[in-house]
């Protein structure tokens, strides 16, 4: 299971972070709540290209009209896509998905009023990129922290030293009521990591 967010405002224009939907329910699931709610799609972005964050790269580009952004890091990881679904036993035909564009530190997407920034945080993948809303406090961290663990670190390219360092310096200097929205599983806050989290 894999959490795949919209984020949208007042305005209705919105993004997509990490669409997971490998099935035409869940791609169907996704593309009502857009249409349901009047959402204008104006990105596309991945916290990283592990396969179950990039299912829905080619759904959501063919049926929004646009492309995914990712750190180049991971581009790799996209050829990969299909034989890595099999080896887990899941079926999936499409076609490798290529980046038409490249998200870096610091980059910024802006969506209706909202601006995100770009942390770049690797380990878990060498492409991990988390997005902060400072208005909101708001942080969208794919992988690289969860409610009381981390990212793992033993996939292609994967770095234990570097996913403690980015977390250490880049994430725990944020305000402490920052809500994190993680790839997997619940939310949680940079405060209750710094205090409660076994591997900080």
């Amino acid at each position: 299971m894999e959490n795949t967010y919209v984020a949208y405002d007042e305005t209705k224009e919105c993004i997509i972070i990490d669409p997971g939907c490998v099935t035409e329910a869940e791609q169907k699931t996704l593309q009502q709540f857009i249409t349901n709610n009047q959402l204008i799609v104006k990105h596309l972005i991945n916290t990283h290209l592990h396969l179950d964050h990039a299912f829905g790269n080619n759904f959501v580009e063919k049926t929004f009209g646009v492309a995914a952004q990712a750190h180049q890091a991971d581009e790799f990881l996209l050829a990969q896509i299909s034989a890595q679904a099999k080896a887990f036993g899941m079926h999936y035909a499409e076609e490798p998905y290529h980046l038409k564009n490249y998200l870096s530190d610091d980059d910024k997407i802006t969506f209706g009023n909202t601006t995100l920034s770009a942390i770049h945080v690797p380990g878990h993948s060498p492409g991990s990129l988390c997005y902060y809303d400072a208005v909101s406090a708001t942080l969208f961290a794919g992988d690289v922290l969860f409610q009381g663990s981390i990212g793992r670190t033993d996939l292609p390219k994967g770095n234990y030293e570097q996913l403690i360092e980015g977390i250490t310096n880049k994430l725990f200097t944020l305000p402490a009521e920052t809500t994190v929205y993680c790839g997997h599983g619940p939310s949680t806050s940079i405060g209750y990591e710094k205090v409660y989290n076994p591997y900080l």
